[in-house]
């Protein structure tokens, strides 16, 4: 049991509610005591990020979030931007707290979130590049057939998509018609539709990716196929701790995270998704100098 959830189980609602008000205040009342974080997890969206997270937070020197509630993400860089840095550096440990450990453990400790929606928000990365120059940043990237079908099944599971997978994808353009420029066009801004039926858009990564490209120099950035992760999380694992700086750290099992089973993805559906993103994976695997197992169809 989590200790948000025995939070839950022992105090009453309105109790609770005090609680969390108070713990809020708290962390933006000592925002100056909270360095801002190491890294982040930006990307993408079903591609692992929530699996990644939890493997590092095993990690004896990667401290969560405050207050411990918090699963992964501020969401600061897109739907909290309006909310100020104060409010941002709220979710991370002070200083006292990461020297504890430091002193404890005999290393670095390394603090970040994850984020999926970063990658993809066009304000994120100039943002992200203003506050934290210096960050590390690790985008999980899975084929784009395969995620975009992923996609679909958490927002159907969760009720928020009423149509099926071939009509979403017919219907994207139409229903997030705008929502880009809006975003754009004004700061604090949240999209909806542009976080839940993006199922296409967000598989041409490399769209995405160059804004932070352009930012970002290539030593801060780590690329992981998703299916890597998947296959072989342990190396996976030990290649992040070492992008991060953080000392080798064993895990005893990796669990997968978020995953959902359903009925395989339509035969012709899956064609057509092949066939479109086939010239925008070759793009991004000549980008990055990396090899993919999707990038053909």
């Amino acid at each position: 049991m989590t200790i948000r959830d025995r939070a839950k189980s022992v105090l009453p609602t309105g109790v609770r509610a005090r609680v969390r008000g108070s713990l809020v205040r708290y962390g933006e009342w000592t925002s100056d005591q909270r360095p801002l974080p190491d890294f982040l997890i930006a990307g993408t969206k079903r591609g692992g990020t929530t699996s990644l997270w939890r493997y590092l937070l095993e990690h004896p020197l990667v401290p969560r979030l405050f207050p411990a509630w918090n699963t992964k993400t501020s969401h600061y860089f897109e739907e909290n931007w309006g909310r100020g840095e104060a409010w941002y550096r709220s979710h991370f440990p002070t200083q006292r707290q990461r020297r504890a450990l430091e002193r404890k453990h005999g290393g670095p400790t390394r603090v970040g979130e994850a984020a999926p929606l970063y990658m993809f928000h066009p304000l994120a990365p100039q943002r992200v590049a203003d506050l934290l120059p210096e960050v590390r940043l690790i985008f999980l990237l899975r084929d784009p057939v395969e995620r975009a079908y992923s996609h679909w099944k958490e927002r159907r599971t969760e009720g928020k998509e009423p149509l099926e997978f071939a009509e979403a994808l017919a219907r994207e353009e139409e229903r997030t018609a705008g929502e880009r420029e809006r975003l754009v066009a004004e700061p604090t801004y949240f999209s909806e539709a542009y976080d839940w039926y993006t199922y296409r858009a967000r598989g041409r990564y490399l769209e995405h990716l160059e804004p932070w490209l352009d930012r970002f120099d290539r030593e801060q950035m780590l690329f992981l196929p998703s299916e890597t992760l998947y296959r072989e999380p342990a190396a996976t694992y030990a290649r992040v701790l070492d992008f991060l700086g953080l000392p080798p750290h064993q895990l005893a099992r990796f669990e997968v995270f978020n995953d959902r089973r359903s009925s395989a993805m339509d035969p012709a559906v899956r064609a057509e998704l092949s066939t479109y993103f086939a010239p925008y994976n070759d793009a991004l695997a000549e980008r990055l100098g990396m090899g993919f197992d999707w990038s053909r169809p």
